[in-house]
């Protein structure tokens, strides 16, 4: 992000503005428009959402000054925009129609509209800047590959924990430390059992202005593992164990706990992802090792301890507040801050929150039926197990105990386009189908 304020000035100098259309106006989504407020050179210009009293209520709370006006077409929303004019909408598909935008930013948290927006955004000709986790850790490698098919740019989201993560990578990396672990603090008690139905659950999420599933998404730790995947998808850095060791821990001694079990650490192998309890949180954390003896006496000297072992820690995470930043760069340097390979590493899978009958239909992430655990991809399909990307509205089919993995074969996914998506990312990484007829399949799906 180096240099990127004097570019942004520099565009504002030339009365222009990386000019950005949201889709998901909830918390995450209006902080972005209070935010790039308070920027020069950006600017949300459209917010798209299923409430479009939201959608309209983000702008008067990022206190945006202009006219908001609500449209029903895309060619309506592209007039408004020349006009100086501020649009919402309550369709994604209409504001990823528009023309008169440069990136769109996906921050809705739902796997199925955060594919079907990628893939309108890419046939439109528009970058895409992706909140949307969820998305990324069940299709994104495909996403990222179809993006550039068409000419576009492809790009998890800065300021959560994935992307601050990533660029402690990428520092540790290009210096040649070898990476031990990275990870990010939990800042919530684990109640893998949570629900959005506890009034307690309730009350918590209204003060912090989420809704009870979000809140809850974080509680039972689905979230977690769902971020972590998203850093072992882009680095290739990968789970020590099912669902991660999550120790208790201090973050001045993240070295001490991220280290091989014969170093006196909890580690089975090093190039791991993971989180830690306790005083971490809000900080995201690289654990790195050097050999060098020179290096080690050189780090002594830097107060990073005797080693082999470092932490490298960066305290804060800002969340939606860093988000403009990968629109900016999207827009203006043309390159993306954090994708996945092309291939999946890690997957997430859904867990029973309780005993599933036969004829249950199974709820949204953050919700009553399950909760996630991550593993590596090759593990998660040597079982069989359910993404937690695929879960919502699957149909039981056979009794599954309170904690049991959820396999495919405990139900019937429904047909969705993320679940397409899915099974053609599959056929892609085993090298089962050519570029051209995936192409042609990927083309034939909604968006």
């Amino acid at each position: 992000m180096i240099g990127l304020n004097d570019e942004l000035r520099a565009l504002e100098a030339q009365d222009k503005n990386v000019r950005i259309g949201l889709i998901g106006a909830g918390q995450m989504g209006t902080d972005v428009v209070a935010e790039v407020k308070m920027m020069p050179g950006v600017e949300v210009v459209i917010t798209a959402d299923v409430d479009i009293e939201r959608a309209k209520k983000a702008f008067i709370i990022g206190q945006t000054a202009g006219e908001v006006v609500v449209t029903k077409t895309a060619a309506e929303a592209d007039d408004a925009i020349k006009a100086g004019k501020y649009v919402a909408v309550n369709d994604y598909r209409t504001l990823v129609d528009v023309k008169n935008i440069d990136v769109v930013l996906e921050a809705t948290g739902v796997p199925e509209i955060g594919a079907r927006a990628a893939l309108r955004t890419a046939r439109n000709g528009h970058d895409l800047a992706m909140m949307n986790v969820e998305s990324d850790i069940t299709v994104g490698p495909l996403l990222n590959w179809y993006c550039k098919q068409k000419g576009q740019l492809y790009a998890l989201a800065a300021g959560d924990e994935p992307a601050a993560c990533k660029e402690l990578y990428d520092f540790a990396d290009s210096l040649g430390f070898t990476i031990v672990a990275a990870g990010k603090g939990k800042n919530n008690p684990l109640d893998r059992h949570s629900s959005p139905q506890d009034p307690k659950i309730a009350k918590e999420a209204a003060r912090r202005g989420l809704s009870p599933y979000m809140l809850v998404e974080f509680v039972d730790g689905s979230k977690t593992m769902i971020e972590m995947a998203a850093v072992s998808n882009a680095t290739g850095l990968i789970p020590d164990v099912r669902g991660m060791h999550g120790p208790e821990t201090h973050r001045d001694r993240l070295h001490e706990t991220f280290r091989l079990k014969e170093d006196g650490g909890i580690l089975d192998q090093m190039g791991v992802v993971d989180f830690g309890v306790g005083h971490v949180a809000p900080g995201v954390f690289l654990v790195v090792y050097t050999s060098h003896p020179r290096l080690q006496e050189a780090m002594v000297l830097r107060d990073m301890g005797d080693g082999p072992y470092y932490t490298l820690f960066r305290p804060f995470h800002l969340c939606s507040i860093e988000v403009p930043l990968t629109c900016a760069m999207l827009a203006v340097r043309k390159r993306s801050n954090m994708v996945p390979l092309d291939r999946l590493v890690s997957e997430v899978f859904a867990v029973a929150k309780k005993d599933l009958k036969p004829g249950e239909t199974l709820d949204k992430i953050g919700g009553v039926s399950y909760y996630s655990l991550i593993d590596t991809y090759d593990m998660a399909r040597k079982e069989n197990l359910l993404p937690i990307g695929l879960a919502k509205d699957a149909k039981v089919v056979r009794e599954i105990r309170m904690d049991e993995p959820i396999h495919f074969d405990d139900v019937e996914v429904a047909p969705s386009t993320v679940y397409s998506l899915w099974k053609l990312q599959n056929e892609w990484m085993s090298g089962k189908i050519s570029d051209v007829n995936l192409l042609k399949e990927i083309d034939s799906l909604e968006g």
